[in-house]
């Protein structure tokens, strides 16, 4: 078993909390992002105990973080919301350097690498601009909202795997993101709704991991140049805005800096999208 992956999990499930910050980006980051998809890939075919001493452990990391953080960041983004903002947008602009240099963007990008960057940054931001403000707890579980709580999780994970894209941010979309971190409250969850937003992630994972692997392999310059759009476009949903007030900037400063000196840091090791 790799035990370090625990800590790993923690930080990629904390991250999979915020909407428009990515447990794929914190994937690439930490330097485990290929054998995470491979991982998830190999579960689900005949050498599924293989992938067990890397999944278990990161599996454990990421449950403790949606049952023991949901709350914390419920809480840090209610009152103190634009300082939690910048620490992760820190996190994100911090990854850029490392992706641009993995893409190796002088030498492998043409016009049409460049093309899907500025279209993946796109899309992004488009969404950022369709997320709602605010959102309530969905307390009826009828046939219809069940139907939305699994495809909202099944296009989550999708999400989650791919760096720069925010499952969150999708759950956001379908407004069911209060619903699904309200379920995992530890003194009162939601086991319904944890099972059918859980079982559209599993399917999500199911088919989205093959198509990642297989395009890391025979388009890897062209996923690279799609992965730094979606970061890009990332930016716009991640950024809260900044008050006129000297208590707020000073802080958000700081928690800027340190999120982008823990990206700029980690990523400084990384020489390729493993």
């Amino acid at each position: 078993m790799d035990w370090k992956n625990i800590y790993r999990g923690i930080m990629m499930g904390i991250s999979d909390l915020i909407p428009g910050v990515s447990g794929g980006t914190i994937a690439v980051l930490l330097g485990i992002y290929s054998d995470f998809i491979a991982a998830i890939n190999g579960f689900f075919s005949k050498d599924w105990r293989k992938q067990l001493p890397f999944l278990i452990p990161l599996g454990i990391g990421i449950v403790v973080a949606l049952l023991g953080f949901s709350q914390i960041i419920n809480w840090l983004m209610e009152n103190h919301f634009q300082p939690t903002q910048f620490f992760f947008l820190g996190l994100v602009l911090g990854i850029v350097p490392m992706l641009v240099r993995m893409a190796e963007i002088k030498t492998s990008f043409t016009i049409w690498h460049y093309l899907v960057l500025i279209l993946a940054t796109v899309l992004v931001t488009l969404f950022g601009f369709i997320v709602p403000e605010e959102g309530a707890v969905i307390l009826d579980l009828t046939f219809e909202n069940g139907i939305r709580f699994f495809i909202a999780g099944w296009l989550a994970s999708m999400a989650m795997l791919m760096p720069g894209i925010s499952g969150s941010l999708v759950l956001l979309l379908f407004g069911v993101y209060f619903t699904a971190t309200s379920a995992l409250s530890i003194s009162s969850p939601n086991i319904p709704v944890i099972i059918i937003i859980g079982a559209g992630v599993l399917v999500g994972f199911i088919i989205c991991s093959k198509f990642i692997k297989h395009i890391l392999l025979h388009y890897p310059y062209m996923t690279y140049a799609a992965i730094i759009g979606l970061v890009l476009g990332s930016v716009t949903v991640v950024y809260p805005g900044l008050e006129n007030d000297v208590g707020v900037i000073i802080p958000c400063i700081i928690t800027f800096l340190i999120g982008s000196s823990i990206a700029l840091f980690l990523g400084s090791k990384q020489t390729t999208l493993r």
